[in-house]
């Protein structure tokens, strides 16, 4: 073995698996057709979503409609959630969104992170930042394990990409 070579304990090895299948996940999802955007599950509990807010998305005043606000804000929570169950699917019950400043053109990154539950109910909280580096909004999400299990869905592969 090369003597810069990093040994990972089989562990960190399968969670990191894990998120590289949720990615594939992420990607293989028709939604995201429509929504043009790249999530890195950074580290366990932690989600980034990149994406361009562009015209094809603004609402009649020239800003992006709330829909984007919320597919970006729920996929960073939930994905960060997600990347601590290793077995089943999550769903959505409930989110709630505050608007704090409109999303014009330009690059924006959702941040998701883990905020508690672990069994039953989880809780995610995301926020979206603007090219400016400003917070435009945040939101909070509750989900829950549902009984389809992740191995089973398109686009979910723990091994390649």
């Amino acid at each position: 073995m090369p003597p810069d070579a990093v040994v990972r304990p089989a562990a960190v090895a399968g969670a990191d698996a894990h998120y590289r299948a949720l990615e594939s996940l992420y990607r293989h999802a028709p939604i995201n057709r429509f929504f043009e955007s790249e999530l890195e599950i950074v580290e366990e509990g932690f989600a980034r979503i990149r994406f361009d807010v562009r015209e094809e998305v603004f609402h009649a005043a020239g800003a992006a409609h709330g829909t984007t606000y919320f597919k970006m804000l729920d996929d960073a929570a939930f994905y960060a959630c997600n990347s601590l169950v290793t077995d089943r699917f999550l769903l959505t019950t409930a989110f709630n969104l505050l608007f704090t400043r409109p999303l014009r053109s330009g690059p924006i990154v959702a941040e998701g992170r883990w905020a508690s539950g672990r069994r039953r109910v989880m809780v995610g909280e995301a926020r979206l930042i603007d090219a400016e580096g400003e917070e435009a909004a945040r939101g909070t999400g509750t989900f829950m394990r549902s009984h389809i299990p992740l191995s089973t869905l398109p686009g979910y592969a723990t091994t390649g990409r």
